[in-house]
């Protein structure tokens, strides 16, 4: 595969672009977005489904723009595919034919049940893993993935879109119309309840954002936020109820959402009664990664490797530039973390974010040496991203921060308290982080010792000559009550 890839996504809305850029075989990350909002159905429902002139040349505009800025990136493929407007219209050669003369595009028309699977595969590659149903409301139509132990088992595409129902029943003001017609399309969905649901797509995104925000929730970051679906429910009303446009801004609504948001709230709020859902998860992902994934995962059943994660392997790409040091030093916390987690009370399963945060905490270096712990928390905090909790985040970027420190700070810990475990568990794990790397300090990329647990002491014997460094950072840390330590 390429090493920097375009994917476009012609959507009933907008148009829009990525390009992704691989670090190693299964590792990337965005290097540049660009979306218009194109809005290529406009008008189209009303004329038999057919692409207007002007919709059509103002995707014309845009996608040789955005063609114009791949080449500028030295991107080696592109990858574009349409959706609902294009592939329902009865006019699409006439626009495919165009683009293609003009521009030297291919375009993919995908049907609904492939769009709905691109969407899945996203969503079950680069989020926590759950079981849920995946949301994506567009301009034309909404599509719906079942995603099950990591797989998505069932799609399903709905001729329900923001811009559609716009067209067919808000501009008219027949919203019992509208009603009706999205509770008949519900009934092609599974009877079944799904307690999780994963939104993607634009209306959910905006609405989402706008909940983030006013909430108590303290990063501040849209993927992977998980909430429950009642305050969603009571937003959504309060956008159905909205008379005129200065309602919806001081509901925080964008004015570019104004006239599709309504539609798009309501076949949201239908969706979610009918499916009889109370968490939901945002998405920072969707259509236009999945398309990325099915080609960068083709010969992988369009999954990632056991235990790999691309976000990290992806920071580890970028930017450990003493790669032999983090890796012993995951090693050293992770025994560390086996021979001690009982005696300190710790639960078993944060050993993965203890070795995480040591493969990490280092990575800053790569800026500056003598602020590397702000720069690792950094970018731990804000790339630590696909396939990881906030709690997962906020837990590896606390410990990568304040390695360094006796515990984290009280300030810290206030602000994160509702993501972070209890304020024992952080500072047993924070300790375990420090004597990991006190115990390297002579040799960083060797590990020379050998380590034994017995009747509260740890044991540290040399295989070689003393370790004076290790002792003596060792004992400048502030040891739990219940354990003492002794080097041989």
């Amino acid at each position: 595969m390429a090493k920097r890839t375009a994917i476009i996504d012609i959507g009933s809305n907008s148009v829009r672009m990525v390009i992704f850029e691989k670090t190693s075989r299964f590792a990337f990350h965005l290097l540049h977005e660009v979306k218009s909002r194109v809005r290529i159905s406009a008008d189209a429902y009303r004329h038999g489904g057919n692409l207007q002139e002007p919709a059509i040349g103002r995707a014309m505009a845009a996608l040789r723009d955005f063609l114009t800025i791949a080449d500028s990136y030295g991107v080696r493929k592109t990858l574009c595919v349409a959706t609902s407007a294009v592939r329902e219209a009865p006019n699409k050669n006439h626009f495919l034919g165009r683009v293609k003369k003009e521009l030297g595009l291919n375009i993919k028309v995908i049907d609904g049940e492939k769009e709905a699977y691109l969407g899945g595969i996203a969503c079950a590659n680069l989020l926590p893993r759950a079981d849920a149903v995946t949301i994506d409301i567009g301009g034309g139509s909404t599509e719906c993935a079942y995603i099950e132990n990591g797989d998505v088992v069932k799609s399903y595409s709905l001729d329900l879109g923001t811009v559609r129902l716009k067209e067919l029943f808000f501009d008219s003001g027949d919203i019992a119309g509208a009603v009706a017609y999205v509770d008949r399309e519900l009934q092609r969905l599974p009877h079944c309840s799904c307690v999780h649901a994963v939104g993607i797509g634009g209306t959910f995104r905006a609405i989402s954002r706008i909940l983030l925000k006013k909430s108590a929730h303290p990063l501040q970051k849209l993927h992977a936020y998980r909430f429950d679906a009642a305050p969603m429910q009571q937003f959504l009303d309060r956008i159905l109820e909205a008379s005129n446009n200065t309602a919806l801004k001081k509901l925080g609504i964008k004015p570019e959402r104004y006239d599709v948001i309504r539609p798009g709230a309501l076949i949201l709020s239908r969706l979610l009664k009918h499916m009889e859902t109370t968490i939901l998860t945002a998405s920072g992902v969707g259509v236009r990664e999945g398309v990325y994934l099915a080609d960068l995962l083709r010969h992988s059943r369009h999954r990632f490797p056991e235990h790999y994660n691309p976000s990290m392997r992806c920071l580890l790409d970028r930017f450990d530039i003493a790669s032999t040091q983090s890796r012993h030093l995951a090693q050293t916390a992770k025994q560390l973390f086996d021979l001690l987690h009982g005696h300190l009370e710790i639960p078993a399963h944060h050993r993965r974010e203890l070795g995480i945060a040591a493969r990490l905490c280092k990575i800053g270096t790569a800026l500056h040496y003598y602020s590397h712990h702000q720069h690792s928390y950094y970018l731990t905090q804000t790339a630590l991203e696909y396939g990881y909790s906030h709690e997962t985040i906020m837990l590896v970027s606390t410990l990568v921060r304040f390695q360094k420190r006796k515990r984290p700070s009280k300030a810290h810990r206030a602000e994160y308290s509702t993501l972070l475990p209890d304020d024992g568990i952080v500072k047993m794990l924070s300790f375990l982080l420090a004597l990991a790397d006190a115990l390297l300090a002579h040799q960083p990329r060797t590990v020379d010792f050998s380590l034994e647990f017995r009747d509260g002491e740890l044991l540290i014997t040399a295989a070689g000559a003393p370790l004076y460094l290790p002792r003596e950072q060792a004992e400048a840390l502030e040891f739990p009550d219940n354990l003492t330590i002794r080097f041989l």
